[in-house]
């Protein structure tokens, strides 16, 4: 019952983002072709799709990285889609991406203080005709980033350079970084990926608590468990249209996106004896993706990570179809 009442609230609320038939040409060919979408104060979305679906060019389009070709972006209400990157974070537009690049030879607190807005030290005359303003709000901006460094987990290594940290430090560090900008919502571009299972819980619960202090997140992933722990709504791309939406254990079983992920009946042999003989992790390997690798390797291991969540359901529905 709670769940439905918060669910309905959600619904309620005004979108923080919105998209209106979004269409995005490269020459001939539409990145993105028609995308329209919603995000809502206080939700979690999913965004997934395979590989080439348009992902990351809808988040360029909405973080202000292209413009698009046709279409409305509207940001709590306002006309966006010709507003620059900078005027986005400002309005309260948040976006990290898939690798993240922090400055290596500064530390991790300045990493993180660098993202603060409206600093007055930013503009040349206060520095010399209000010293002491830009000092204070140079210790305020210090104090936060030890705060969202202790939130990231990542206090221990404040004073040290960015270049010591792990992949999956990187990405907490990039989290990090943008919320010191106070944003409103967050467009997470793949945080799980090639983060390990202990880190990869870290950057879950504060994604988890990162929303609750009211900041909407629409997240890229590859990672289906992610995306069933964090989404209530998950929408899904290919060939840059948006295919379907809905909760993730209804999207997984949509003949749509099995057939966007998997393609015509040829490849469900080698998928069902992957998924069969346990051999996925075998198949992702990079010697599997080589031109050398056995076709049906070759084939499975072009399939994301929750490609076998989607295998398994659709193989269910198959054999009870059957029945």
């Amino acid at each position: 019952m709670a769940a439905e009442v918060a669910s309905a609230r959600i619904g309620d609320a005004p979108p923080v983002l919105a998209a209106e038939a979004l269409v995005k040409r490269f020459g001939g060919v539409a990145a993105i072709d028609g995308v329209s979408l919603a995000v809502r104060s206080g939700e979690i979305i999913g965004l997934i799709g395979p590989n080439g679906a348009g992902k990351t060019t809808l988040f360029d389009l909405l973080a202000g990285e292209q413009e698009p070709s046709s279409g409305r972006i509207l940001l709590n209400g306002k006309i966006a889609e010709s507003a620059a990157p900078a005027a986005r974070l400002a309005a309260g537009l948040g976006r990290t991406f898939q690798i993240p690049r922090p400055f290596a030879g500064m530390t991790l607190v300045e990493n993180v203080m660098l993202s603060a807005q409206g600093q007055t030290g930013e503009r040349l005359w206060p520095n010399w005709l209000a010293p002491r303003r830009v000092a204070r709000e140079e210790r305020a901006n210090f104090a936060k980033a030890m705060e969202i460094l202790k939130f990231i987990a990542l206090d221990g290594l404040a004073k040290q350079p960015a270049r010591v940290l792990s992949g999956g430090q990187r990405k907490l560090l990039e989290i990090g970084r943008v919320l010191m900008a106070g944003p409103t919502l967050l467009l997470l571009d793949e945080p799980a990926a090639g983060v390990n299972p202990s880190l990869l819980n870290v950057i879950v619960e504060r994604i988890f608590e990162i929303n609750r202090q009211g900041v909407a997140v629409l997240v890229i992933e590859h990672n289906m468990d992610v995306i069933v722990r964090l989404c209530g709504r998950v929408l899904v791309m290919a060939a840059g249209k948006l295919l379907c939406e809905g909760r993730p254990d209804e999207v997984i079983r949509d003949p749509r996106v099995v057939e966007a992920y998997f393609g015509d009946g040829a490849v469900w042999l080698p998928l069902r004896h992957c998924l069969r003989s346990k051999t996925w992790s075998r198949a992702m390997s990079p010697g599997c993706r080589s031109s050398t690798a056995p076709p049906s390797a070759r084939r499975a291991a072009r399939l994301s990570p929750c490609s076998v969540r989607m295998a398994r359901a659709s193989l269910r529905s198959s054999r009870r179809s059957r029945v």
